[in-house]
């Protein structure tokens, strides 16, 4: 089992960066494939992107392909996403999440999540 801990979020102008930090608790997170989700009021929660359990692998959704990076360091219990040229459609709650099974990047292919960290980007 493993516990998230999303930080990073905050308020930003459109064009602007942000990097989101997920600090995984609990054993061999290395084991461990993760994701970044999101979520805004009254829609579901969408894919953005995910990272193997080694890292090389990563997948991405095409409306943050180019923008966004996803990365980890299983020394640090850490999973990155580095948001460059944020847009104010970027704007939503953005979640960890974290399973041991094979590759997935569907909402119900993750077991653990974190409570979320805010992002919102002005125009």
């Amino acid at each position: 089992q493993v516990q998230l801990v999303e930080s990073g979020g905050g308020s930003v102008q459109a064009g602007d960066s942000l990097r989101l930090s997920c600090v995984a608790s609990g054993r061999s997170f290395s084991t461990y494939r993760v994701a970044w989700f999101r979520q805004v009021p009254g829609k579901e929660r969408d894919f953005v992107a995910a990272i193997a359990e080694g890292g090389v692998r990563t997948h991405y959704a095409d409306s943050v392909k180019g923008r966004f990076t996803i990365s980890r360091d299983n020394a640090k219990n850490t999973v990155y996403l580095l948001m460059n040229s944020l847009k104010p459609e970027d704007k939503a709650v953005y979640y960890c999440a974290a399973d041991t099974a094979p590759w997935g990047v569907r909402i119900y292919e993750y077991t653990y999540w974190g409570r979320g960290t805010q992002v919102t980007v002005s125009s």
